[in-house]
């Protein structure tokens, strides 16, 4: 259909673009692009590559992951080093007021300093409970509490917007317990559906309609389904669209990992994670086999769907970063983060 950009997002091979990519870009079936540190250099290459991604497809949506602390992509040339979520938390069990303050700050830094590299979004705030169980999640869980989760997202989220960036709550509905890296293996968190309701969903529901986006985890609850939240009706209709109301944006985790093989092949995966309800998925580091997927599907997003991440857009024109870094807000930002997590 015209004007709706397809249901896939994938990455591209280096720094600057090949004909390859151009090619995949190009197809009707692509919606997205994500990034990744092997495509940074220093922010002037970064810049050129999100213009040469524009001058493709204007339409793309253009995503990292950039949470701060072992997940973050740019770390020299100018951008903020941000801590692991997990220090927001240390701080709130010393002073709530501060750390949500702290938390607003990191979300405007981290947002201005993508959207002034060209970037759209950022897959942040990590939601998942920090049990201690599982190491792929560790410090990237602000708290264990969900009550706390939920306040430092929020703020977090407040300084993004501030950016003109939305946000991107994962991984629904709770990676926390399960012990095994859904990177390499197939976690499994056998409790209850009333026990990760009651506390590893909370944050999406108390979190409510400032949620832009959401990323289901690749991990199995087999006391809810068999297969794994993000190729789950239960989970993405039933649960988080029926029971929670949400309204925005379902993005599949990457299909590439080794979790999402319960769902066959990457096309396999692709088709169920799409059925199941997600409105893009992501397919990283393999872009042969985002290729075959690209030409296997046959369906793009629905209106609905689309609506759904075109909201996701960056709100206002981006503050190119010579204006950004002599910014009164920003200025005061950094001096804040400094002060309190050096």
């Amino acid at each position: 259909m015209k004007n709706i950009p397809g249901p896939v997002m994938l990455d591209v091979v280096g720094t600057t673009l090949t004909d390859d990519d151009v090619r995949r870009l190009s197809h009707p079936m692509t919606g997205g692009v994500i990034l990744f540190a092997r495509h940074y250099e220093n922010r002037a290459q970064l810049v050129a590559l999100t213009d040469a991604i524009r001058a493709v497809r204007e339409d793309l949506l253009i995503a990292v992951d950039h949470e701060g602390g072992r997940v973050q992509r740019f770390r020299s040339d100018g951008f903020t080093v941000l801590p692991p979520m997990g220090r927001l938390g240390e701080l709130w069990d010393k002073d709530v007021l501060l750390a949500t303050k702290v938390a607003t700050a990191v979300g405007y830094i981290l947002a201005g300093e993508l959207r002034a590299c060209g970037i759209d979004l950022s897959f942040t705030p990590v939601l998942d409970l920090g049990y201690g169980h599982s190491k792929v999640v560790g410090d990237r869980a602000f708290h264990r509490d969900p009550r706390v989760v939920t306040l430092l997202a929020k703020s977090l989220n407040h300084g993004l917007a501030l950016a003109g960036m939305a946000n991107c709550g994962k991984h629904f509905p709770g990676h926390g317990f399960a012990e095994a890296d859904s990177h390499v293996a197939v976690p499994v968190d056998d409790r209850p559906l009333a026990q990760i309701m009651g506390e590893d969903a909370m944050p999406y529901d108390w979190l409510g309609l400032s949620l832009s986006a959401v990323m289901p985890a690749h991990v199995i609850y087999p006391q809810v389904d068999a297969k794994p939240a993000g190729f789950s009706r239960v989970w993405l209709q039933e649960m988080l669209r029926g029971r929670l109301r949400f309204t925005g944006a379902i993005f599949s985790d990457d299909l590439s990992m080794e979790a999402a093989r319960q769902g066959g092949t990457p096309t396999d995966a692709a088709h169920a994670a799409l059925a199941a309800g997600c409105d893009m998925v992501l397919i990283c580091n393999r872009p042969d086999e985002a290729e075959q997927v690209l030409n296997a599907l046959h369906f793009g997003r629905t209106r609905a769907s689309s609506r759904r991440i075109r909201r996701l857009r960056p709100r206002g024109k981006a503050l190119r970063w010579e204006r950004l870094i002599a910014e009164p807000a920003y200025l005061a930002a950094q001096a804040l983060l400094r002060s309190t997590l050096p």
